[in-house]
């Protein structure tokens, strides 16, 4: 009985989440000087045209705050991704994704530009960069870009793992800028903790399920 219940409910459970990629999503919390945030991404079956194993961000969702520069930005809604542009890197930069993007900033920054990609790693990015060796994390030395709305966007990105080989601690960076103007720029030490991927839970309840069912059958076999 208790196994027939169990079952049910990751039935139930499954059903809830169709079987399709467009259905995974991504939290993590933002902890650094002056920022934090909550964010969650959504990402389908689309990967990036270089990298096959990374997927396409179609969504985000969550809040940010930034008290640096007399921002005072205080748990601000994230509205939407900013659309990738395809915009094409330096000669040198072989190992661009095909998705980098490039936001224009009219003053504040050296290059003038944030750069971005919306790309998720689920099994941590590569070096994306023919001239930056570091790498690893959800996000890759691009990032991810959204909208907090006054035309403000904020860049969010991996500076990757600075010991080397491994999963070690991954160093996060935030800016926040609109097209006139960058407002904050927090190049390192930012912190970006993952929480469970509801779509790996919903794969994990499954698992349960097909190896309740194996017991099952084993059972019936050794009983017949």
């Amino acid at each position: 009985m208790k196994e027939k219940i169990a079952i049910s409910a990751l039935v139930l459970f499954g059903a809830s989440y169709p079987l399709q990629a467009s259905a995974a999503t991504y939290s993590f919390d933002l902890s650094g000087p002056g920022v934090s945030g909550h964010v969650v991404l959504t990402y389908g079956a689309a990967t990036d045209g270089t990298y096959p194993q990374a997927f396409e961000v179609t969504g985000v969702s969550g809040s940010f705050s930034d008290s640096n520069n007399g921002l005072g930005l205080v748990n601000a809604p994230i509205l939407s991704l900013v659309p990738i542009n395809h915009a094409t890197p330096e000669a040198t930069n072989l190992l661009a994704p095909n998705d980098f993007s490039k936001f224009p900033v009219a003053s504040g920054l050296s290059h003038g530009v944030l750069t971005y990609d919306n790309l998720y790693w689920p099994g941590g990015s590569p070096q994306t960069a023919s001239d930056y060796p570091f790498h690893g994390g959800f996000l890759d030395i691009y990032g991810l870009m959204f909208n907090i709305g006054g035309g403000r966007v904020v860049d969010v990105w991996s500076n990757g793992n600075f010991n080397g080989a491994g999963p070690g601690p991954i160093n996060y960076g935030v800016a926040v800028a609109t097209a006139d103007t960058a407002l904050d720029y927090v190049s390192l030490g930012v912190a970006a903790v993952p929480e469970p991927d509801t779509y790996a839970l919903m794969l994990a309840g499954l698992g349960v399920l097909g190896a309740v069912a194996r017991q099952r059958k084993q059972r019936s076999a050794m009983t017949t």
